[in-house]
Formats: C-alpha cells, sequence, structure tokens
C-alpha cells in the first residue's frame, strides 16, 4: 500500500499544480471582476431621463437573470451545456476554455451577491455625506465604499474560493486531467479505487486547509484596522 501511495501521490500532486490550481485561481479572479461588475449593476441608481433609467433597468434585469440562472442549476450541467451542449450551436470550446468560462460564471454570480451585500451594508449617509463635499460616484466608491465592503467581504468570499478549488474536481467530466481523473486511470490501472479516492481526497484536504489558514490571517489582518477605527 505504502508502494502506491509514494508512487501515485507526486503525479496527483502535480495534476493539482498544473490544472487544478490554475483553473481555481483563473476563474476565481474572473468571476470576482464579473461579481463586482453585476453587483454594481444591481445596486446603482442611475441619473437621468427615462429613456437612460429604462436602459438601466432592462441592463439590472439580465444581470439578475444570468444570477438567477447560475444559482438555479447544477454546476455539472452548467460543464455539459458549455463543453458538449454548444458545439452544436456552432460554438466549439476546448475543455480548458470551456471549464473557466464555466466555473467563471458560476463564481460571478454567487459572489456577486456576496459583493451586493457587502456594499449594501454601507450605510447610505456615507455616500451622502461624501456627496455634500463633492466627490463623485467614482471617488466616493473607490475611495470610501470599495475598502469597507472589501472587508465584510472577504471572510464568505475566501469561503467560495475553497469551494471553487473542490468544485474543480467536475473538470474531470469534460476531459481535464485534474486531480481527480488522474485517481480514476489510476484507480483503473492498479484496482485499488478506494485508496486512490483516499489519497486525492487528502489532497484536496491539505490544499483547502492552507486556505483556510490564509484566510483566518486575512480576517485576523483585516480586524485590526476594524478595531483602530472603532476605538
Amino acid at each position: 500500500m505504502w508502494d502506491i501511495i509514494k508512487s501515485t501521490t507526486p503525479e496527483i500532486l502535480w495534476a493539482g499544480i498544473k490544472y487544478t490550481i490554475p483553473i481555481a485561481v483563473i476563474s476565481f479572479i474572473i468571476g470576482l471582476v464579473i461579481a463586482v461588475i453585476t453587483a454594481l449593476i444591481k445596486t446603482s441608481k442611475p441619473r437621468g431621463n427615462a429613456v437612460v433609467k429604462g436602459l438601466w433597468q432592462l441592463l439590472k434585469a439580465i444581470f439578475s437573470f444570468y444570477v438567477w440562472l447560475f444559482r438555479s442549476t447544477p454546476l455539472i450541467v452548467q460543464l455539459f451545456i458549455v463543453f458538449y451542449g454548444l458545439p452544436n450551436v456552432g460554438l466549439q470550446l476546448n475543455a480548458w476554455t470551456a471549464g473557466i468560462c464555466t466555473f467563471s460564471l458560476n463564481t460571478g454570480a454567487y459572489a456577486s451577491e456576496t459583493i451586493r451585500a457587502a456594499i449594501s451594508s454601507i450605510p447610505r449617509s456615507q455616500w451622502e455625506a461624501a456627496y455634500s463635499i463633492g466627490m463623485t460616484y467614482q471617488q466616493v466608491l473607490f475611495k470610501i465604499i470599495f475598502p469597507q465592503a472589501f472587508r465584510i467581504a472577504i471572510p464568505p468570499l475566501s469561503n467560495s474560493f475553497i469551494g471553487l478549488v473542490k468544485d474543480t474536481s467536475l473538470a474531470s467530466t469534460i476531459t481535464i486531467a485534474d486531480m481527480f481523473l488522474v485517481s480514476q486511470q489510476i484507480a483503473s490501472h492498479n484496482y485499488q479505487p478506494l485508496l486512490m479516492y483516499s489519497i486525492v481526497a487528502a489532497v484536496y484536504a491539505i490544499f483547502c486547509s492552507l486556505l483556510t489558514i490564509l484566510q483566518y490571517y486575512m480576517e485576523k489582518r483585516l480586524s485590526r484596522y476594524i478595531t483602530a477605527e472603532g476605538e
């Protein structure tokens, strides 16, 4: 048993470094960008004539539908639609691109609600006070609202990233040779599925534990500033 563990663990770890972690990191970064845009559109109240307000409401409805769609359907179904379904309408994506697109859109939908809630938690009086001293919308957003909302959103966003690392195991269903697929392939040769799946579970646990420790130190560091502001 130990010989199998010593010979197969490096291969599984390499798959994690080569595919699992890059997919998770890239998807999370893109997802955050999508989430911020979505949250801003859903929380903003545009100024202007009836036409501008009507177009903004239409845009808000589109993004609300996007969030509803990706939060209401299983991630594995989304992966299958993008990778196996879209070629039927002439859009052919390789496995890597399909995985990144799907994970990013899924993350963006969930993270947008986290960011929206964080932005909404900032008292409206802070917006009004900033406007009263002549600050523009962009200045208020980037200098006052975002720094506070970021601190509030860190814990749930960190949890989302840890969840995404585990969800990347579904990439194996669209032929990406991540850790889970590699463990399946090895198990089909050595006929030790329990051992191989236990090894890959342990590797996922190690990755997620390291991220949890990082999350703890980030929250601890940010809490120092919150405490200082409250004194």
